[in-house]
């Protein structure tokens, strides 16, 4: 299916970009606070409530199996030993960075010393040392450009197999390596500066989706990936690796141009190491592939236009690589549903626009609603 679009739709999705030099010193926490669109209202239930109430971008999980929540109005972490009851079981993690009033959190990760890291939409990246909630100001530290860090937009955080972090923000990929960042962009052989997504294969290639193209590092060169028709993959934001070493990402093709209008097409994909194979129509701005080997997506129904349908999907094991997977709607809604992961008992988490939600295989819990409820 093709959908068509101006280039004004394309640049709502693009921001502009900063770059930085690369430095090893750490300053103290010196916040530039950018006041949050929320309404009062809002602003009010989130100073008061300790369960997500916002745009939820991306959920993770700690080496304790507790769920680590990144929203626009904190990053939360969901205690999996307690009961769901008056939010008792979330607490509030950057309280001591910044109010809600003047968040924008948009991805987390405890790395394998546990620290844990947050990245912002116009803060740069925060770190705190292996201790959860320091009492002191020195156990957490502020990253900028000033530090190296290509931009103080930086929408995902990502640890490689050999300890070092990369951060996707929209003045290119900076990986940190515990002293200093280097940063790579279009100038290195990055087909686009505004980085969405990586993922480190099990053969070392690290990949990178962009709001431009989809390509892989090899530690020399970037390759950027084509289709049978030369044609490259657009606005990957969802990638993961299965058991057998496919690689699943959502992306869209150009298929034409005609003046200021593109005619695009949009799907999820999988690449065997050989061959693209177009799965769905639907989009897949996140992947994850189950303990059972299902492979789950949210995503739009369709390119970025208003109204549009999102939905939570899961892709059967069994028929993954027929022609026509068998694929369940689990959740359909107008507005994004967001970042997934699985946690150790098999329940399903996803982010969307109004929050955190869990689905148990038969069950799908609001925890903002349920929040408001009691």
């Amino acid at each position: 299916m093709k959908f068509i679009f101006t280039y004004a739709l394309l640049l709502m999705l693009v921001c502009c970009t900063s770059c930085g030099q690369n430095k090893t010193n750490v300053p103290q926490v010196n916040i530039k606070p950018v006041r949050s669109n929320y309404t009062e209202a809002q602003l009010k239930e989130a100073d008061t409530s300790q369960v997500p109430m916002s745009m939820v971008r991306n959920v993770r999980q700690d080496r304790n199996g507790n769920i680590l929540i990144a929203s626009y109005l904190g990053v939360f972490r969901y205690d999996i030993h307690l009961p769901d009851r008056q939010g008792a079981s979330f607490t509030n993690l950057t309280s001591k960075i910044s109010s809600p009033r003047f968040s924008s959190f948009w991805d987390v990760l405890e790395d394998r010393k546990g620290n844990l890291w947050f990245a912002t939409k116009d803060s740069g990246v925060y770190l705190y040392n292996a201790q959860y909630l320091p009492d002191e100001q020195e156990s957490l530290r502020h990253f900028t450009t000033k530090d190296g860090l290509a931009s103080n937009t930086a929408l995902h955080i990502y640890e490689d197999r050999t300890g070092n972090i990369w951060f996707g923000t929209q003045g290119g990929a900076s990986r940190y390596d515990g002293n200093s960042f280097r940063t790579f962009t279009t100038e290195d052989g990055l087909p686009n500066n505004d980085i969405n997504t990586f993922l480190e294969d099990k053969a070392g290639k690290l990949w990178f989706g962009t709001r431009g193209d989809l390509s892989v590092y090899d530690g020399k060169t970037f390759t950027v990936l084509k289709n049978k028709d030369g044609k490259t993959f657009s606005n990957v934001w969802g990638i993961t690796e299965d058991r057998k070493g496919n690689i699943w990402f959502g992306a869209t093709i150009i298929e034409d141009k005609r003046g200021d209008t593109l005619f695009v097409s949009q799907g999820l994909w999988r690449y065997d190491g050989s061959i693209f194979t177009k799965v769905s129509q639907k989009g897949a701005n996140a992947i994850i592939e189950d303990k059972n080997g299902n492979i789950w997506t949210t995503g739009a129904d369709e390119p970025p236009r208003i109204g549009q349908v999102w939905s939570l999907s899961r892709y059967d094991q069994k028929s993954l690589y027929d022609k026509n997977p068998s694929v369940t709607e689990i959740k359909s809604q107008t507005g994004m549903l967001l970042g997934i992961l699985e946690d150790v008992k098999g329940n399903i988490w996803f982010g969307s626009g109004g929050g955190v939600h869990r689905y148990d295989g038969k069950t799908i819990t609001d925890f903002r609603r349920q929040e408001r409820n009691n």
